[in-house]
């Protein structure tokens, strides 16, 4: 099976299943003598980990990390990291009645025919359980993007249709102060409480909904990508339309930039106060001819509704024959408030990958 693994020179591969021992990432290419922070590592997993509050999924997993390789003293030494994370919580039996039969909008279907084989139990490697290994790579990115003053930020910025207004950053750990106050993660406190009320409503009703995550790179210098197949923001897309339930992804004005005219849509050049230069307006979403121009990368995600609902519902089986499925085990009404870490952390594995590429492009 390929396309277990991603990036470049910052390079990661990832193993393990969602009802297996263990999952896991190797990191290659990360450079020697980065200060290793376990702690802000392990906070990255938290947020994205089961059983946070009542709109997420009740499974229970600690995901306590384990670093097995790579490191010396606190420091990373060149070589390949290996991260280990261990499953404590599956209930294999709450698939058992679709062994045979496939759940609709799943992998089910498209996996078995691909493979002739599938893990029934939650998914195999089509689980969003491995998800928990990018986002252990990508804390370790963004530990390395700190170190150049980049910094990735991400909220809930729609759950259905409900929408935050646009919020600005004016400082880092006020947002995320802000955005971790509430357990849907969204920056605008007033909103976040109207999703709440809103999921849990979905939750209730045996049923699901999707929404969207905004991210938001300051500090990311001009130089980043390349201007033909290796575009930041192609190289940004790929990453965020790999993540499990991700179903668009636009940057800057995105579809919206498609109804204007280019006289409304042009970012002015201007020269900054401190003599670097910038633009009035940001519609370009901080990439232009797909290289990085200064001004901050901004992109949005959407995520589907979780496929598995708690309603009977029509399917076929192996055979092909009619068949019925009725949702059971633990599942998230919503995505979004745990796909925050996820967002963060793939775009954090293209900054960092891109980063090391652009350390070569001139003498």
């Amino acid at each position: 099976m390929a396309g277990n693994s991603f990036g470049q020179l910052f390079r990661i591969t990832t193993f393990g299943e969602s009802h297996g021992e263990a999952i896991g990432v190797i990191i290659d290419g990360c450079p020697a003598g980065l200060d290793v922070d376990l702690d802000y590592i392990q906070g990255e997993l938290d947020k994205r980990k089961p059983g946070q509050s009542k709109i997420t999924t009740q499974r229970k997993e600690s995901d306590t990390v384990k670093i097995l390789s790579g490191t010396f003293e606190g420091k990373t030494t060149g070589t390949p990291i290996a991260m280990i994370i261990p499953n404590e919580d599956q209930r294999s039996k709450d698939y058992g009645h679709n062994v045979d039969v496939f759940r609709p909008s799943h992998a089910d279907y498209t996996y078995a025919t691909k493979y002739g084989i599938r893990d029934h139990r939650g998914g195999g490697r089509s689980s969003a359980r491995e998800t928990a290994a990018r986002v252990a790579a990508g804390a370790l990115a963004k530990l390395l993007l700190k170190t150049q003053g980049i910094e990735v930020l991400a909220h809930v910025s729609s759950v259905g249709t409900i929408n935050a207004p646009n919020v600005f950053i004016e400082s880092a750990a006020d947002f995320l102060e802000t955005r971790e106050q509430n357990i849907v993660r969204c920056a605008d406190p007033a909103t976040a409480a109207e999703m709440v009320e809103f999921i849990d409503s979905i939750r209730k009703q045996g049923d699901t909904v999707g929404g969207k995550v905004s991210c938001h790179i300051t500090g990311a210098p001009v130089g980043l990508g390349d201007p033909v197949f290796d575009k930041l923001h192609a190289d940004l897309g790929k990453a965020m339309l790999s993540i499990n339930a991700v179903h668009g992804f636009e940057f800057g004005s995105g579809f919206s930039g498609s109804e204007m005219r280019g006289s409304e849509h042009n970012d002015i050049f201007i020269k900054n106060t401190d003599g670097s230069v910038g633009t009035r307006t940001n519609f370009s979403g901080g990439i232009q001819g797909g290289i990085s121009n200064g001004m901050p990368i901004e992109f949005k995600v959407a995520f589907k509704p979780v496929a598995t609902i708690m309603h009977n519902q029509q399917t076929i089986d192996g055979e092909g024959n009619a068949a019925e499925i009725t949702g059971k085990g633990r599942h998230d009404p919503c995505v979004v408030p745990r796909a925050v870490p996820i967002v963060e952390a793939m775009a954090a594995l293209v900054l960092a990958d891109h980063w090391l590429r652009n350390r070569n492009s001139k003498l």
